[in-house]
């Protein structure tokens, strides 16, 4: 069940590709690969379809390069089922972190698939990766991977951060009250990142207070994979350089546009693939 619905305030607006249709990154003549930007992701094993669309998603919200890191057991996996997405494998856990020293690489993503088992790194390399300080994206089971020391994640975040929590992550590290924006701005406030709390009516925060509530999601995306999409959108926006509050909105607002698009018979897997419909009708609204 949903929390209490979000109300509008002076202080909150509704979310509108007016608020960031401006910031939102549009390919330039000049543009290569590496100047839109390098996306990396974790990639989970043995659940390796959350990560897949994801890095699909990111591709498709415009990161010039996108590359998802997997345990060496599920290379052939990734590898057969991602084309235009680089594959890395990795032999040992240590060698994720000399992957992170890249100077290149310019947004990070971790979670979707990632498990939470006791010999799970995924707590270690969401450390990682927050240590850059390059903007990072924490999804899933890198939230819930702090559950019993959530203030350790907060000391964490010195650089940019979204976390995209669902209600059930969200009580997990955060212990705030009243309404569902009020409690996105506090989780905000203390932990330093973008809060994204997901649900029919998902709410952005921001760390100063700023807050966007997003009114535009059908029920069909209510399906296993779509936040994992979700997640996708932000890092691809990201990594081309948006601003994060705005980034996370014009994401939110686009996948639920993806998917009122496509209509019933949604699965998430269909939702990158509408994208450039998406970004088309954005970028020349005659099309819309």
């Amino acid at each position: 069940m949903d929390l209490e619905p979000a109300p509008l305030t002076p202080n909150t607006l509704k979310n509108d590709p007016a608020l960031w249709l401006a910031a939102l990154p549009r390919p330039q003549a000049t543009d290569n690969k590496y100047t839109r930007g390098h996306a990396l992701i974790s990639g989970g094993y043995p659940i390796t379809g959350a990560a897949r669309m994801a890095a699909r998603a990111a591709a498709r919200a415009g990161a010039g390069l996108v590359t998802v890191v997997v345990p060496e057991i599920a290379f052939p996996i990734y590898a057969a089922a991602l084309t235009s997405i680089m594959v890395y494998p990795l032999q040992s856990h240590a060698d994720f972190d000399g992957l992170l020293v890249d100077t290149r690489l310019s947004a990070f993503l971790i979670g979707p698939g990632a498990g939470t088992g006791m010999n799970n790194h995924t707590r270690s390399r969401a450390l990682t990766m927050l240590a850059t300080g390059k903007p990072t994206v924490l999804d899933a089971d890198a939230i819930t991977m702090f559950q019993d020391d959530p203030l350790s994640l907060d000391q964490a975040i010195i650089g940019p951060c979204i976390l995209t929590p669902h209600e059930g992550e969200f009580r997990r590290i955060f212990d705030a009250g009243g309404d569902k924006l009020n409690q996105a701005r506090s989780a905000a406030k203390r932990s330093g990142a973008i809060i994204v709390l997901k649900g029919h009516e998902t709410v952005i925060a921001a760390p100063d207070g700023r807050g966007i509530i997003n009114h535009n999601a059908p029920p069909t995306l209510a399906t296993a994979g779509s936040g994992d999409v979700l997640s996708g959108i932000i890092l691809g926006l990201l990594t081309q350089g948006m601003d994060p509050f705005l980034a996370a909105a014009a994401a939110v607002w686009m996948h639920s546009e993806a998917a009122t698009i496509f209509g019933p018979g949604l699965i998430a897997e269909d939702l990158p693939d509408l994208l450039p419909e998406v970004l088309r009708k954005l970028h020349d609204p005659s099309k819309a």
